[in-house]
């Protein structure tokens, strides 16, 4: 009978050990960088981050280079991905992937235990977001990142970070939706009388009390909840084109206008609870609408997968570099796993570039020195040293970003489509309508 071999499992991140075991205070680690990470909880006395999950660290085949944070040291760079600052105290928001369970959002708000001068952090995990808040006379910015780095939790730090939103939160449709939803809810209370009375038995005092009563609950809803359609349907008319909502801010006139008028005259009860109910609805449906395009909208440029910043030599030196500052010249270092930025010609190293963001291809192509680089392409490897033959804004991948087919402006076949069977639509139902009334 053959005998297996059955492999460790690393502590750390749950692996399989294939290529050697380490061990470390009688625990098997599947490389350096696993055992590094256990030995910097172990000694700050966090290894309950093992107890919340079973392997919850990512596998790190090897310790984090710090030297690529050497551009967290350029106050210009720095000073664009604070949230907040004031005297010594500063705020900072990243974007961390490889936040995947309880043990991540404990040991990342914990940081504090690890770090002198780390006072507050908290984790969003929806959005696999932290945000750290310290002294910056005890602790720079570039030793967070760097801490994140040794644990295992790296930021993603890139040029989208300079553009966070600025635009408030529209809550207008919000509000829309909960005046809406109230006053529908009340008058189907109110109309239930109605609904149940089949002999009219009702007291004319209590019918035309619970009438007028729904008609003050309608005015909101008709004057504010359904607003948008009043006025979308107006610019339309204005502008001689009859829209989608045309029909239904004639329906909601039209009901509002009889319902009123029975209640008013006393010929009736209205149809107060149908005119809520409708708008109700209809906002509702309008909300998931948005929700929908914004999961489904692309609205990231091509500078939000760019590093922030380069590592730019001259002579012997290195020094970091904001990417807005690169020219057409300048010699800089690609690192493992980092993009080109820029149009470049490979001057020294082996470069095996991985072009899958670019074509869609994921092989890596090798390259000689004095061959063209494209920017976009990551590096799979050693450290490269190219020189820039094109501003970022000018390279091969800026041109492909910005052919028609990325234009945002652009109207879609699909709205295209809508505007014209809308029209036909609109207009039939409201020939439909005036021959039904006739």
């Amino acid at each position: 009978m053959a005998e297996v071999t059955v492999k460790e499992k690393c502590y750390h991140c749950g692996e399989d050990c294939i290529d050697k075991t380490l061990y470390f205070d009688d625990r098997a680690f599947c490389c350096q960088g696993c055992q590094t990470v256990y030995e910097i909880l172990n000694g700050s006395d966090l290894c309950q981050y093992y107890d919340l999950e079973k392997n919850p660290g990512i596998q790190l085949k090897t310790p984090a280079r710090q030297e690529k944070y050497a551009y967290l040291d350029n106050e210009d760079i720095i000073s664009k991905l604070y949230d907040f600052q004031d005297g010594t105290l500063r705020k900072v928001t990243f974007y961390v992937p490889t936040i995947h369970c309880s043990s991540c959002i404990w040991l990342l708000e914990n940081l504090y235990k690890l770090r002198e001068g780390i006072l507050h952090s908290s984790v969003n995990f929806l959005k696999k977001q932290v945000s750290i808040t310290f002294e910056e006379n005890k602790v720079k910015l570039r030793q967070v990142v760097e801490l994140l780095a040794a644990v295992g939790y790296a930021p993603e730090i890139s040029l989208a970070q300079n553009k966070k939103g600025t635009k408030k939160k529209d809550h207008s449709l919000a509000i829309k939706i909960g005046l809406a939803g109230f006053c529908f809810g009340n008058t189907m209370l109110l109309s239930l009388p109605e609904y149940l009375d089949t002999d009219f038995s009702l007291a004319e005092d209590f019918r035309a009390f619970f009438g007028y009563i729904n008609l003050i609950l309608a005015l909101p809803v008709f004057l504010y909840a359904a607003s948008d359609y009043f006025v979308s349907a107006w610019k339309g008319i204005r502008h001689r084109f009859i829209n989608i909502d045309v029909p239904i801010a004639l329906g909601i006139l039209a009901l509002f206008g009889r319902s009123a008028y029975e209640i008013i005259s006393t010929t009736g009860p209205g149809y107060m609870d149908s005119l809520t109910g409708l708008v109700f609805f209809l906002l509702i449906g309008k909300w998931y609408q948005s929700k929908t395009y914004q999961a489904l909208s692309y609205d990231r440029d091509y500078a939000s997968y760019f590093p922030i910043a380069v590592t730019k030599v001259k002579g012997d030196e290195e020094q970091s570099l904001p990417l807005k500052d690169l020219q057409v010249g300048d010699r800089i270092i690609i690192r493992n796993q980092e993009l080109i930025p820029a149009d470049a010609i490979l001057i020294k190293g082996e470069a095996n570039i991985d072009y899958s963001f670019v074509t869609g291809e994921s092989v890596p192509v090798s390259k000689n020195s004095g061959e063209q680089l494209y920017a976009g392409g990551r590096q799979v490897g050693s450290t490269l040293t190219v020189e820039v033959q094109k501003p970022v804004a000018n390279s091969y991948l800026t041109e492909l970003w910005n052919q028609e087919v990325f234009d945002k402006q652009r109207q879609s076949r699909l709205n295209s489509l809508v505007d014209v069977v809308s029209k036909y639509f609109t207009i039939a139902v409201i020939l439909i309508s005036l021959g039904t009334a006739t």
